[in-house]
């Protein structure tokens, strides 16, 4: 029997807590990709940010194009086993795309990167 307060599909509580928190305190090319995603801007599609998905928490997340986009900053240098591990989760058990992008990228090629995010969804470049 399921829990009618927390549907099977929500991430634990304090993992939303979390990405509560991580909403309010985007890094500054997180907040440089939000302004090209938010309010449909690409191709009409819903991104949400800071995105709770089982126990992670997502930068970037578009439900109708099952796309998950991860901006990696100097934070992530001594992360490769945990974010490959969470990229073969997210794309094997819930079958989302993954794309990554440093904050570099973001910063200097904010066009190319919001491109291969439209490309990734299957529509045509921008």
């Amino acid at each position: 029997m399921r829990n009618p307060v927390r549907p099977h599909w929500r991430a634990p509580k304090e993992i939303q807590s979390r990405a509560r928190e991580l909403r309010r305190e985007l890094t500054s090319p997180e907040n440089h990709l939000w302004q090209r995603l938010r309010l449909g801007q690409v191709y009409g599609a819903h991104f949400r940010k800071q995105h709770a998905i089982g126990r992670y928490i997502v930068d970037f997340f578009c439900a109708k194009a099952k796309l998950v986009v991860e901006v990696d900053g100097d934070s992530h240098a001594g992360l490769t086993v945990y974010d490959e591990e969470r990229t073969r989760w997210l794309a094997k058990v819930k079958g989302y795309t993954v794309l990554r992008f440093t904050n570099r990228e973001v910063i200097h090629q904010l066009d190319a990167v919001v491109e291969a995010i439209a490309e990734a969804m299957g529509e045509p470049s921008p």
